[in-house]
């Protein structure tokens, strides 16, 4: 019987209106942190963070500097409901893609979600900004490896910028960069035989053109106390485990998270491998925060074994094999 849980936490994309109301609704633990994060999220036109979660409209949550806190307050108010309902169950690894990695090193104990809703809150109005100047894109590649996606890069990139930018699960691939780079993008990979879709999104995330962002989060980081996760935490940067107790290499590493490539695939094949060398199959069983099912989703392509318990809402959790 498992009694003890990895943590999966989504990033950016994963939200949706609706997303933490049913937990919101039903948990005053959950309530707690919705109303921690009006207090302490200040947004443009004086709206609430929880009555954008809950009541949309879909373009307002779906900027960057309002779905990042947006999602950080929900995975957190998520596992909050989790814990008043049953009980307190031992967390003995997390992983979250992109701003699910603030997520994960919240519940790992890092900072307190005030202190992380602040940080997340930063990192995404730096970001929407960075995204606003730069005029850039992103094209999701399916059906390419690294090497391909590398060749689509260098032959779409001209005198632009253009790399991999997310490696969700095998042959699935992001591109990030210019806006006329992703459109080249797109053709040189048809004539590949790669299917290409540009994404609707704000800028070229993951990539050098988020450079002011990084900046500016670097200095944001300065001023937070980082403590020791109580249970290893993955770095979408290196695909490994952070150390636990040296704040300086990982707030190093969230700054290069923001421009350099989100190695998912790599985080959960090594989390997989990690849980099976410390005994762990049977007994840590993997759950991902609300919302969504993204990340159960790309668990599918990267490792069909592994079982996922999605609990995007209140209701009887969906529990498949990945």
């Amino acid at each position: 019987m498992t009694n003890q849980h990895i943590l999966l936490c989504p990033g950016q994309g994963a939200q949706a209106v609706g997303m933490g109301k049913t937990w919101c609704d039903a948990s005053p633990a959950a309530a707690a942190l919705f109303a921690q994060a009006d207090h302490l999220v200040e947004l443009d036109g004086g709206a609430r963070l929880s009555a954008l979660c809950f009541e949309g409209p879909t373009e307002h949550l779906n900027r960057t500097d309002v779905s990042q806190p947006a999602l950080f307050t929900c995975g957190l108010a998520c596992h909050a409901a989790m814990v008043e309902q049953g009980g307190e169950v031992p967390i003995v690894g997390a992983l979250g893609l992109s701003l699910g990695e603030y997520t994960a090193l919240a519940l790992a104990g890092v900072f307190t979600f005030a202190e992380g809703l602040r940080l997340v809150a930063t990192r995404g109005r730096l970001m929407q900004k960075a995204a606003e100047a730069s005029k850039g894109g992103m094209v999701a590649l399916i059906g390419a490896d690294e090497a391909k996606a590398n060749e689509v890069c260098a032959a779409a990139a001209k005198d632009q910028v253009l790399v991999p930018a997310n490696f969700n699960a095998p042959g699935q691939i992001v591109l990030s960069g210019h806006a006329e780079a992703c459109d080249r993008a797109v053709e040189v990979a048809g004539t590949m035989g790669l299917r290409a879709t540009k994404l609707a999104v704000a800028g070229a995330f993951h990539s050098p053109l988020m450079a002011p962002a990084a900046e500016g989060m670097a200095r944001a980081l300065e001023h937070v106390e980082f403590r020791a996760m109580h249970c290893p935490v993955w770095s979408n940067v290196t695909g490994r485990p952070h150390a636990t107790n040296d704040a300086a290499t990982l707030k190093s590493l969230l700054v290069d998270q923001i421009v350099k490539p989100v190695r998912w695939d790599t985080c959960c094949l090594d989390m997989l491998s990690w849980r099976k060398s410390q005994g762990l199959d049977t007994s840590a069983s993997l759950h991902e925060m609300a919302p969504g099912s993204v990340l159960r989703g790309l668990m599918r392509r990267i490792d069909r074994s592994a079982e996922v318990t999605n609990h995007d809402t209140i209701e009887e959790p969906q529990r498949a094999k990945a």
